[in-house]
């Protein structure tokens, strides 16, 4: 930790908004990349704000939970730090047939004025569900989704929010809710429990971000000393190494300071200075 980030978090705490456990996994990287004391605050709702499971849409976008969390867990605690993440689960935003986890963090400091972020999108996910009639085949999709370790949902359809059994994580109760549920609708609706302490595989995914968000917290701006410089604009047009027109690949970031407008561009930040030709509009049209 630098002197600049030392002083700035010296003898604060950061409040995690959370009622899923995330707390485990967030705070003791900032505990030791940060030095913050952690708060957890008692009695946080964050169901109210949307749910997985559809019960409670999540009606504003994933930065704006994200900060709604913060300001609420702010005001429940007192602090003027906390930290929020935000989970979303579908398909691959560029590998379609792909199921991905795209996990946001938003750390808000209100004594500052100063809002940083953080979104890492991973195909490390298990995320799924089907409709079963019969117990091989939902025993099958269980072992694939990484049951028991993961937990799972059964419901009576898919978007049906009815009669609903959540956070399964054994196999005598998952046989007894088919069985329970199967008997009274004929069908068996099952998919993947994302909720944070009930799958491992999104902790790793919010641990990565975690570690991306503070990445950005510790990088400073060089005028102000502000945490946080972040990429404000990705410009494209890096060069075809065959005719040297601009491509659609990224050429630079344009980092910009929240608090003095400082800005500073960053060539080449993939570490390539021109593309392949198979990528350029000119060359391959």
């Amino acid at each position: 930790m630098n002197d600049i980030i030392r002083q700035y978090f010296a003898g604060r705490k950061i409040v995690i908004a959370t009622m899923h456990g995330k707390e485990a996994i967030i705070g003791p990287i900032l505990k030791s990349e940060l030095g913050l004391e952690i708060v957890v605050p008692a009695n946080f709702d964050t169901d109210a704000y949307g749910t997985f499971s559809g019960e409670i849409e999540r009606n504003v976008d994933p930065v704006e939970a994200g900060r709604i969390k913060c300001t609420a867990a702010c005001e429940l605690t007192g602090s003027d730090l906390a930290i929020a993440s935000e989970g979303s689960f579908g398909p691959h935003p560029s590998m379609f047939f792909a199921p991905a986890d795209d996990e946001i963090l938003v750390l808000l400091d209100l004594k500052n004025n100063v809002e940083i972020k953080a979104r890492l999108i991973s195909t490390n996910t298990n995320f799924g569900g089907d409709v079963f009639t019969d117990w091989d085949s939902a025993k099958k999709f269980a072992e694939a989704s990484l049951f028991p370790s993961h937990s799972l949902i059964i419901r009576k359809s898919k978007n049906n929010n009815e009669d609903i059994a959540k956070g399964i994580s054994s196999w005598n109760d998952l046989q007894e809710k088919f069985a329970k549920f199967f008997g009274k609708y004929g069908a068996v609706f099952i998919e993947t429990d994302m909720r944070a302490m009930h799958n491992p595989t999104r902790q790793k995914v919010i641990q990565e971000a975690t570690n991306k968000l503070v990445k950005t917290i510790i990088n400073t701006c060089p005028n102000c000393s502000l945490p946080g410089f972040d990429v404000k604009l990705v410009r494209a047009g890096l060069p075809c190494s065959l005719c040297t027109s601009p491509t659609r690949s990224t050429y630079s970031f344009v980092y910009e300071c929240q608090k003095c407008e400082h800005r500073a561009e960053i060539k080449y930040p993939n570490g390539k200075e021109s593309e392949e030709p198979m990528y350029c509009d000119y060359c391959n049209p």
